[in-house]
């Protein structure tokens, strides 16, 4: 087994961890994100933001056009973001 094929990685265009299997990111990915972006949350979620476009069409195309409603959740809300 190659060592790409034990990250956790998205696999397109079914946005399924490559290493794991459930939903993309999972939390190994989110950890790593996490670590990745440390100290440029904005970064972050720009980062995110833009994987959650592709993933929506990528997702539609697979699903006849029916567009998730949720993806916001599965890519940006676990971001720990900081109250003033």
């Amino acid at each position: 087994m190659s060592s790409q094929a034990r990250e956790h990685v998205a696999s397109r265009p079914t946005w399924r961890c490559q290493a794991c299997g459930i939903a993309w990111p999972c939390s190994p990915a989110k950890l790593r994100l996490l670590a990745d972006y440390h100290g440029n949350k904005p970064g972050l979620m720009v980062y995110l933001v833009a994987l959650r476009e592709e993933a929506a069409e990528q997702l539609a195309e697979l699903n006849g056009g029916t567009h998730q409603t949720d993806l916001h959740r599965r890519f940006t809300d676990w971001v720990p973001v900081r109250r003033s």
